[in-house]
């Protein structure tokens, strides 16, 4: 289904990813990095997320083999989390004032511009849908979902650092040890499992068909 160069990049980006997240926890939770520790659920959804949302949506985008109209969608929004993730970075890491209500704006806007981009090519949808389309569709549906986690994972940790993001101490990671965390961490984990799996049904079909 995906083309045999989206595969290999996908297994490449899928190791490094992962590699990458071992070292970013070891430095936040064995050298006390900037924006507190993290714990083993929400390392996991970032991985995910990062995987998903960078990696994943665009590298889709550009296959030729997937359905033309799926690529808008994927790829307006691949283009959308790149903006964002530029500038979230700057925020934590030289102005230090990002906020989660930053983040909650720009996955909601993203849930739209995704939902619009569907409307856009309704027609497409509308018809007898291959395997192919069927895919794509699931593929969008997933992006969907996780944003729609991310907003609430997101307003929770808001709430529970009580908006303190910003500056030297800011805390920008659920920590496996504090009380107030425990709640996000029970649902991070538990919501991994699922989310895990359905990407991971969804790989393997695009890389098998």
């Amino acid at each position: 289904m995906l083309s045999a160069s989206t595969c290999v990049l996908l297994v490449v980006f899928l190791l490094a990813i992962a590699g990458a997240a071992a070292f970013f926890r070891h430095r936040q939770n064995a050298r006390g990095g900037r924006g507190g520790r993290i714990s083993g659920p929400k390392l996991a959804w970032l991985l995910y997320a990062v995987f998903l949302w960078f990696l994943v949506c665009p590298l889709v985008a550009m296959d030729a083999s997937v359905p033309f109209e799926a690529r808008i969608v994927l790829g307006a929004f691949a283009v959308s989390m790149w903006l964002r993730g530029a500038a979230e970075l700057y925020m934590l890491y030289v102005s230090r004032n990002w906020r989660p209500p930053y983040g909650v704006g720009h996955d909601l806007g993203c849930i739209a511009l995704v939902g619009a981009g569907l409307v856009y090519t309704g027609e497409k949808w509308a018809g007898a849908l291959d395997g192919r389309d069927v895919w794509a569709l699931a593929l969008v549906g997933l992006v969907l979902v996780s944003l729609g986690v991310e907003v609430a994972y997101a307003a929770l940790f808001h709430q529970a650092v009580e908006g303190r993001t910003t500056g030297e101490d800011g805390v920008w990671f659920a920590d496996a040890e504090q009380e107030r965390f425990r709640r996000i961490n029970r649902l991070t984990l538990a919501l991994n499992v699922p989310l895990y799996a359905v990407l991971a049904v969804l790989l393997a079909v695009g890389i098998g068909g």
